[in-house]
């Protein structure tokens, strides 16, 4: 591809490619974000993910300064960096405007918990008008 470099297209021989270990790392520890969230909404999720990835980063750092720079590990090193920003990112958008479905809803229950009868204002009794007693209405 001759134009390919006026067009600003790299060429793929050229940028290092992660190891599979460290794609199917990546892609387990999303599995199981995208799992937690479910369950325990997107805030835990992300911490969780966030804090496996950086695991996984210091896992990785060790292995490049143990091997140097063969077998794909600088290529590993930034792979597990930019899925840590893709999740900060996710978390923090999500994080500000709307808050979404699962976002706090147990504060919103305790909220609602503590408003009490006991606490509410009392209004008069409100006159009903004369009622039938003991017999069913049917004129």
């Amino acid at each position: 591809m001759p134009g390919a470099d006026a067009m600003g297209i790299i060429p793929t021989t050229a940028v290092p490619v992660a190891t599979d270990e460290a794609i199917d790392a990546i892609a387990d520890i999303e599995m199981q974000r995208r799992e937690t969230e479910k369950e325990a909404g997107l805030a835990a999720s992300c911490s969780s993910a966030l804090r496996k990835l950086h695991e996984l980063l210091d896992r990785e750092k060790e292995v490049l300064q143990l091997h140097g720079a063969v077998a794909g590990h600088p290529a590993n090193v930034d792979a597990v960096m930019v899925e840590i920003e893709r999740v900060k990112r996710l978390a923090v958008v999500t994080g500000q405007g709307h808050p979404s479905r699962n976002a706090d809803r147990a504060g919103l229950r305790q909220e609602s918990r503590q408003k009490s009868w006991h606490n509410a204002p009392r209004n008069p009794a409100r006159n009903k008008g004369r009622r039938t007693m003991g017999r069913a209405g049917g004129r």
